[in-house]
């Protein structure tokens, strides 16, 4: 028995002494800072005017609607006109292409070997929910500026960066800039209900051959309460799920609900949608959420930076802790979301096909044939039929590096306006214009440079969405300071 303790105790202490040593000698991999990049000089601009230009903006009623029927196509119209006797400086050095409402810019550059660049912003917003605009503190639409912030749908996503955006050429074009690197600003139209309009620009860049060194758009922002070291960092988005909705039909023979036959089409679809929601994809640490963790902890240090140095040990630990809160644990896996259901048109009536819609936010390692085999074979002893509402499905865009030139521009250009901030690789879970650049960019980033608490989060599709003039100013100055870096 002493021996056996002796024998234990020793392997205790060897395993205690691999832990140390892997701790001490970690180093987040393939995740680069910004220190290598001499950062250039933003333009000065005024907040205060670009505080009245994001009011104003907020009050064109670009929305979105399900059914593009209740569009008010005349409001894109007036944004554009708006943007063309606002910014004149700024049109009068780029090329204004417009492709049906989406727009396409480009400031030329003087060295036509160098890589372009592409900048996006959408121009269309969400709706506000029927019943909820006596809870806003100011009218949805009103662009008021009060309490330090400019109030309304869009000022943050996504009218605040394409203001913030449009200031910062203005600022740019009027103190004389001349880019070496051509500049591309597209704005889709779109966005908010698939993003036809950014996919047609794509092509269009596509046909003239552009090979941007990156693309960056909305997705990732400054969170003051990060998870791990419970402070500020900059999320930047390297990737974003993949996203298809299943339709799962229960075929039956109707009738009246009196005499129910012993098989009904509403209870084979309840059990097939329980058979699909219970047949999870698994957790996995791996790919930008790995990075994230590893940034993260590194400067968390102590136990975090322990367990993420050691994850052949600590790894189910780590997955467990991220598991227990839907947001981190979308993070890790392919989601399953059974979201609407549809049966008989009356309480009397059996369904001649009862249906339900699944919808599916796929994980950079999984793909929509994964997602449609797993479903199918879930549901194989049933009698119902699985198929995606609509093709092509929209898979995971590629992961970009974090480690590249236009990587470190970005996080230079936030770390000049943000001092001592950590930035980290972050795979965002909804989606966004920019996917559609990824052929014609070497990456594509999603970043805005604004801090949000994430409780606050929610309100940029929800209630009583602002953009503080604090925030307005420092994602002016990174635009503005990443464009003359990039393209300087």
């Amino acid at each position: 028995m002493k021996k056996w303790v002796l024998a234990f105790g020793g392997v205790i202490l060897a395993m205690g002494g691999t832990l140390a040593a892997r701790t001490a000698m970690f180093t987040p991999e393939a995740v680069a800072d910004g220190s290598a990049v001499k950062v250039g000089v933003a333009p000065s601009f005024d907040v205060q005017q670009a505080a009245q230009h994001l009011g104003e903006a907020v009050r064109f009623q670009t929305v979105s609607n399900q059914d593009p029927a209740q569009n008010k196509v005349e409001e894109w119209d007036k944004l554009h006109a708006w943007l063309v006797s606002t910014y004149p400086k700024a049109h009068a050095v780029m090329r204004r292409e417009v492709l049906g409402k989406t727009l396409i810019y480009t400031w030329p550059g003087s060295d036509p070997a160098a890589q372009p660049i592409i900048v996006m912003a959408h121009q269309d917003v969400v709706p506000v929910t029927p019943g909820t605009e006596q809870d806003w503190k100011h009218q949805p639409f009103a662009g008021e500026i009060a309490e330090g912030a400019v109030w309304g749908r869009g000022s943050i996503d996504d009218k605040g960066s394409l203001v913030a955006l449009f200031e910062a050429l203005e600022a740019m074009a009027g103190q004389g800039f001349k880019p070496k690197r051509t500049i591309y600003l597209v704005s889709g139209h779109d966005e908010e209900v698939g993003g036809s309009g950014a996919e047609a620009a794509a092509k269009v860049l596509a046909t003239r051959k552009v090979k941007a060194l990156f693309t960056i758009d909305e997705g990732g922002l400054i969170t003051t309460d990060t998870p791990m070291i419970n402070g500020p960092a900059m999320m930047i988005g390297v990737a974003e799920k993949g996203y298809v909705t299943l339709r799962v039909t229960a075929p039956a023979e109707g009738g009246h609900s009196s005499a129910p036959p012993k098989e009904l089409g509403s209870v084979n679809l309840a059990k097939a949608v329980v058979a699909i929601h219970q047949n999870q994809f698994p957790l996995e640490l791996r790919g930008p959420t790995a990075q994230m963790v590893e940034v993260l902890a590194g400067k968390a240090g102590g136990i975090n930076k322990l367990a993420a140095a050691n994850r052949w040990l600590f790894g189910p630990m780590i997955v467990g802790k991220m598991a227990e809160a839907p947001a981190s644990a979308a993070l890790l896996h392919t989601t399953i979301a059974p979201t609407m259901l549809e049966g008989s048109p009356k309480e009397n009536v059996l369904p001649q096909s009862a249906n339900a819609l699944i919808n599916y936010r796929i994980a950079p390692w999984d793909s929509s044939a994964k997602v449609l085999e797993r479903a199918r074979a879930s549901v194989a002893a049933l009698p119902v039929k699985v198929d995606f509402t609509e093709r092509p499905p929209r898979e995971p865009t590629p992961v970009s590096s974090a480690t590249s030139l236009g990587w470190q521009m970005i996080v230079a250009s936030a770390q000049a306006g943000h001092q001592g901030l950590i930035a980290s690789p972050y795979l965002v879970v909804a989606g966004t214009d920019s996917r559609s650049m990824a052929p014609v960019s070497d990456d594509v980033y999603r970043f805005q440079a604004i801090s949000l608490a994430t409780t606050e989060i929610k309100m940029i599709h929800g209630t009583n969405e602002h953009m503080t003039l604090t925030n307005l100013e420092s994602l002016i100055g990174f635009y503005a300071r990443l464009m003359v870096t990039a393209a300087g």
